[in-house]
């Protein structure tokens, strides 16, 4: 399985931190957010990934030369404006023939998910009619309690039915078909809108983890964090 890391984001609610760097390069202890994710994904023996750049991609690309991760790098700038998640994906497509992982730099990745990720491999090979599967935490794990909920789960599928109480948390990790970009002639657009489009089908599936949920979603939490 090939993996895309998804790294064009301003990242502003880390500001002032971002101003002079880009998201995925902040340090936490001896690593950053994009160096841990890469070993991450090397310990899955995922061995080919696509990273995209927009905001202060060049320093992106100088560090993913500049270090050596073992690992086949293919890196797709979004050169004149940012395409936000689903176009940044749809960019970069051309990479992707069979089913690939994508995930987010910003969740502090450690070995404990190599289980699950396991497990997501499985079910998403064993059920032919999953296009994309998510992996989903309790808001009650997160660190950062200001989150609200992103959707439910009932029996792997996710929905949005009670949207006042919204239980689970996407975790940034998730599998999809390839084809589910291949009709769409938006270039720039957020996966929102693919997600959105498969709940209303009953064809969004989830699965559950139990690790406690690290994300560096703003600069108190990066800090808290980072003293932890």
């Amino acid at each position: 399985m090939k993996a895309m890391i998804l790294c064009a984001g301003y990242g502003k609610r880390l500001n002032p931190l971002t101003l002079k760097h880009p998201k995925p390069l902040l340090e936490m202890g001896k690593e950053t957010l994009l160096s841990n994710t890469l070993k991450f994904l090397k310990q899955c023996k995922i061995n080919e990934v696509v990273i995209n750049v927009h905001y202060l991609g060049d320093q992106i690309i100088n560090y993913i030369n500049e270090n050596k991760f073992n690992l086949k790098i293919n890196i797709v700038r979004e050169k004149e404006k940012i395409l936000d998640t689903g176009g940044g994906v749809l960019n970069a497509i051309k990479h992707f023939q069979e089913p690939f992982l994508i995930i987010n730099p910003d969740t502090i990745w450690n070995q404990d998910y190599l289980t699950e990720l396991e497990l997501m491999q499985k079910t998403f090979q064993t059920n032919k009619k999953i296009k994309c599967l998510m992996l989903l935490v309790k808001k009650e794990k997160s660190f950062d309690k200001s989150f609200k909920g992103d959707f439910n789960l009932e029996n792997n599928l996710i929905s949005k039915k009670e949207k006042n109480d919204l239980k689970y948390i996407y975790t940034g990790m998730q599998i999809i078909q390839p084809e589910l970009f291949y009709k769409i002639k938006t270039t720039v657009f957020s996966i929102n809108e693919i997600w959105n489009d498969l709940i209303k089908k009953n064809e969004l599936y989830g699965i559950e983890t139990n690790i406690k949920f690290l994300h560096i979603s703003t600069l108190d939490i990066y800090k808290k964090l980072n003293i932890k």
